[in-house]
């Protein structure tokens, strides 16, 4: 006689997870993913990026700068990424209302949802053993306390999405691995083509892990691991490419400039600026504009990049622990394999219930080696919040390092050295990165440092000293293990709540302190310079130095509406460097636009983002990002000022020009429009129409 189980004991299920998770598994994960959802979400304000908010006003007012990703409703030219993240975005904006929360809040529910696949994926390698639970809530904390992580979840750029795409990408191709199927795979492969329509060639930092461990570890012949590769790799080209062969065989007339190409093609925005120049530096790939610039914000590359004072507080918090963590997983294998046994050093076969298995620590152990190599040896533009994408692969290797480390640690006298030994350095490491920024929570540092020594002499004490007697051990390890998450999180905690207590820098979001030579880091001088200072071509990347400041409420006005009448800041200046537009000068565009397309074109993204959001009208970049795209040329100037489509432009002297460095298209606007008494740099080309 079968028996159906009541629905309080399927609620009580629900609550507490399923089969033989521990009591308190479910409730946890809930605790922590609320706990990622005021810290992405709490107290939203202003426009974040304003490149990209641009952009995802213009989509709310056309769907053809929408499916381009166009910075103008006029659709001139797009932004510098491909626009599936601001997609997500726009159709929020699209259904809502454009505005801080409809921008915002889909990245703060994409980082909460990766957060919930990284648990879930590390559960999942333990086979859904109890130690499994505890990895994988270990995990889901780690990923939820990554500072940068933090402060990217709550700002517009695209990395957010990149980042879920990518965790949904490892969530299936372990799943393929686990169950064998080959649609798992497959899937695995759409995701990361997904994620190259966010930023392009970085999504392709996961494929040699993905595919090392499924060459490694999948079911079936060699011969058939091959072929179902092959399958996916084309999945992967048809994902990755479409969007990009639409774009390129559009004709060029009728479609907006690729904004960061040289040639105006997605293929040479792919190869340079978001391609070899990211790593080569400034022309890479494309012998000429953009390249990434080479300026770095994360300062010298090199093997300490990710540990130098720009960016150790953002992610390398647990970078020691996972290099030891991935050196004892490796060894420990090697061991139990040479022995033949099942764990000389407690160590975890290819999977079953008692560890992750073995393609669990290829995929992420492969996934972070890879990026730490590009981050840190990387020559192009590089901004800290590029490093959350190592966050997922941090919380995993944590996560798994930390259970294998115990396992060993209780089984094996050989191996008890080991956990002891990765939170002294843990811990020492945390105390080295809190010290260099003394005033911000000064006692923090000496905390850490009195939980790790806590930790080491508590571990050492169970594991050598009460050997064997029961409670006693039990409750000095207890008591130590309490103080390693003190050691190992308290530091990474207090840079993640930093964020909450002031507004998102929307062109380089960071956590924690300002640092020396962090540029345009939370909190930082909006003028402070990277390293090296700027590269020719003005801010470009390195973002926005207008002298005013977000917009109120986080509303745009409605066409037409000046934002100065909403906060009546007369003499407010919006726009990039030596480009900054006052009030009055905007009033005046609006009050003489007439039945122009376009209310100005300027020589930059960055002056036309501010203008676009205090407006709400399109403004022509004609430099793109770095102001220095070659998308305006003499005779494309003269068709749009001839068609009536644009009056006025912005540009000549100190004004940066319509388009840095294109001195033929400076030199016919000083020449043929006319400069307009009291705005200064704004020139009238209505004349030249005739």
């Amino acid at each position: 006689m079968t028996t159906t189980p009541s629905l309080s004991a399927h609620r009580r299920t629900s609550r507490r997870g399923a089969g033989d998770a521990p009591r308190w598994s479910r409730p946890a994960l809930w605790a922590v993913l609320a706990a990622a959802f005021v810290l992405y979400a709490w107290a939203l304000s202003g426009y974040a990026n304003e490149y990209y908010s641009a952009a995802i006003l213009s989509g709310t007012k056309s769907w053809k700068a929408f499916f381009f990703g166009a910075i103008d409703a006029g659709s001139y030219i797009t932004v510098d990424k491909p626009p599936l993240a601001l997609w997500v975005m726009g159709l929020s904006a699209r259904v809502f209302g454009f505005g801080t929360w409809s921008m915002l809040l889909p990245q703060a529910v994409a980082g909460v949802a990766a957060v919930a696949l990284v648990h879930s994926a590390v559960l999942r390698a333990h086979g859904g053993a109890r130690q499994g639970h505890v990895a994988a809530l270990v995990a889901a904390v780690v990923m939820t306390l990554t500072p940068i992580t933090v402060a990217i979840n709550r700002d517009n750029n695209p990395d957010t999405i990149l980042v879920l795409l990518l965790v949904l990408a490892a969530w299936f191709c372990l799943e393929s691995l686990r169950t064998g199927r080959l649609r798992s795979l497959l899937l695995c492969a759409l995701f990361v083509g997904l994620a190259f329509n966010v930023k392009m060639l970085q999504a392709y930092l996961v494929v040699p892990a993905f595919a090392l461990a499924y060459l490694v570890c999948a079911r079936g012949a060699v011969v058939r691991r091959i072929g179902r590769l092959l399958a996916a790799g084309a999945v992967l080209v048809v994902s990755s490419a479409w969007w990009m062969v639409v774009v390129d065989l559009w004709p060029a007339g009728s479609r907006p400039y690729i904004g960061g190409s040289t040639d105006n093609s997605v293929r040479d925005l792919v190869i340079g600026y978001n391609g070899l120049g990211r790593i080569f530096g400034q022309g890479a790939g494309n012998g000429g504009v953009g390249g990434g610039g080479g300026a770095s914000f994360g300062g010298a590359s090199g093997a300490g990049r990710l540990f130098n004072e720009i960016m150790a507080g953002q992610i390398s918090w647990l970078l020691p622990f996972c290099a030891l963590a991935l050196a004892f997983a490796a060894l420990s294998r090697w061991t139990s394999r040479r022995a033949g046994a099942e764990g000389a050093a407690g160590a975890e076969g290819t999977g079953g219930a008692e560890g992750a298995s073995g393609a669990a620590w290829l995929v992420w152990g492969g996934w972070l080696v890879v990026h730490f190599a590009v981050f840190s040896f990387s020559s192009g533009t590089f901004h800290p919040y590029y490093t959350t994408a190592m966050a997922p692969a941090v919380a995993a290797v944590t996560g798994m390092g930390g259970v294998l480390m115990w396992r060993s640690y209780r089984r094996s006298r050989t191996w008890a050295w080991v956990l002891p030994l990765a939170v002294a350095v843990t811990g020492g490491w945390s105390f080295t990165v809190l010290r260099r920024s003394p005033d911000f929570v000064p006692w923090l540092a000496w905390a850490v440092l009195a939980a790790t020594v806590l930790a080491v002499a508590g571990l050492a004490l169970a594991g050598l000293v009460l050997a064997g007697r029961g409670r006693a051990a039990a409750g000095v390890a207890s008591g130590a293990l309490l103080a390693t998450l003190v050691a190992g999180l308290a530091g990474p905690a207090a840079y993640a709540v930093s964020p909450l207590g002031s507004q998102v820098n929307g062109s380089n979001p960071t956590a924690g302190p300002s640092t020396g030579g962090m540029g345009f880091g939370r909190g930082g001088p909006m003028g402070q310079l990277p390293p090296g200072g700027l590269p020719p071509g003005g801010a470009g990347e390195y973002g926005s130095f207008r002298e005013g400041r977000f917009p109120q409420g986080g509303q745009p006005p409605q066409d037409g509406q000046d934002q100065s009448a909403q906060d009546g800041r007369a003499g407010r200046t919006t726009g990039g460097p030596g480009g900054g537009v006052s009030d009055a000068m905007v009033k005046y565009l609006l009050a003489n636009q007439g039945r122009a397309e376009w209310l100005v074109a300027v020589g930059s993204a960055q002056q036309a983002s501010s203008i676009i959001l205090s407006t709400g009208r399109p403004v022509i970049a004609m430099g793109g990002f770095t102001g220095s795209d070659p998308a305006m040329t003499v005779d494309r100037l003269k068709e749009l000022v001839s068609s009536g489509r644009l009056r006025y432009v912005l540009g000549g002297g100190d004004r940066g020009g319509p388009g840095r460095g294109n001195t033929e298209v400076t030199m016919w606007v000083q020449q043929n429009c006319t400069a307009v008494d009291g705005q200064d740099g704004l020139y009238d080309c209505s004349a030249a129409a005739s």
